[in-house]
């Protein structure tokens, strides 16, 4: 039933070159080296890479990240049911990769004992920035205050170029974690995500320096005419020079540069952009405290559609769910 890396490479070259990232064989064999393990499977011109999480006593938790990849029918749902009973699957947790309110899986068939749900894996809400406009108009659609500040690191000796040097961004990302609370993956993530995406040219990792000494770093990820910011952090260094305003404009740049034509900034608030705008002065929890400066790029605010579950064992998904839950 399921598929090898490489038929599922060709498929999505053949059929999906616009595919999501997360549907990449390179994410999955990054997820395997971390908890998870991929399992690819296509029935008809239809597909999908899952990733399985091992829980106690032999079950599995199923996640199905931005996809499935193409008009799913009714046989393709029964075969990835399939799949995740012979995983011994509690649950599947499928995220579609469809925005709110516009036709969701191409128009094909949705799940027929799915059910949508309020908690997902990703962040449902972001900002997206169009890069189809030649640069000054790019820059033009941004408030005018981060044109000004991408400006002002440029005149204050920032640099941002290319690097491979995980190791320093990691120790950026750890003054970030501890600066703004929150959790970081492990070094040998970033390096293992670097490696396997730099090579084929879906990935950068780009550093702002001042007189060689590293203030910012950014990993951006491309994949057909889409690209993401995933990880980013900043030092406590000189951040009146600006740096991570550069920084992002860079990472625009190198997207724009290599033919992707949106550019998602990757998380904020999962509110209505008039409550966004009424409160990103005053909060800073969760992703809050980013909204503030991704909000300036002039990105379009989207909502992806809702999470679905698929539950294969009532019983044990609600004692999942309640631990989940109590866990925050």
């Amino acid at each position: 039933m399921t598929i090898s890396a490489s038929v599922w490479q060709d498929f999505l070259e053949r059929h999906a070159p616009n595919a999501h990232l997360l549907q990449t064989v390179a994410w999955g064999e990054l997820k395997r080296s971390f908890g998870w393990y991929p399992r690819r499977l296509i029935v008809g011109r239809c597909g999908a890479q899952v990733l399985f999480r091992e829980l106690p006593l032999g079950l599995r938790i199923a996640y199905l990240p931005k996809g499935p990849v193409g008009t799913p029918d009714a046989d393709f749902w029964k075969a990835l049911d399939d799949l995740c009973s012979k995983e011994r699957a509690i649950f599947l947790k499928i995220e579609p990769d469809a925005w709110e309110h516009e036709p969701e899986l191409e128009g094909g068939r949705p799940h027929p004992k799915g059910k949508a749900v309020s908690k997902g894996i990703q962040p449902r809400r972001t900002l997206i920035v169009d890069l189809t406009p030649e640069e000054p108009q790019v820059l033009a659609a941004m408030h005018q205050k981060t044109r000004y500040n991408i400006r002002l690191a440029a005149r204050k000796g920032v640099v941002v170029a290319p690097s491979d040097d995980i190791a320093s961004f990691y120790d950026l990302m750890q003054a970030t974690a501890e600066r703004d609370s929150f959790g970081v993956h492990s070094q040998a993530y970033y390096q293992w995500a670097y490696d396997l995406f730099q090579p084929r040219g879906a990935c950068a990792l780009l550093m702002a320096t001042y007189e060689e000494k590293p203030l910012a770093g950014l990993m951006v990820f491309a994949w057909g005419k889409r690209a993401w910011y995933l990880y980013g952090a900043s030092n406590n260094q000189e951040r009146n020079r600006m740096p991570t305003y550069l920084l992002q404009w860079e990472a625009m740049r190198w997207a724009k540069a290599r033919g992707c034509t949106e550019y998602d900034l990757w998380g904020v608030p999962d509110a209505d952009e008039p409550q966004l705008e009424a409160e990103f002065t005053q909060r800073q929890d969760g992703l809050w405290g980013v909204y503030r400066f991704k909000r300036g790029f002039g990105g379009h605010l989207r909502r992806s559609a809702a999470p679905i579950d698929v539950v294969y064992k009532p019983l044990w998904y609600a004692l999942y769910r309640r631990l989940s839950d109590a866990r925050g």
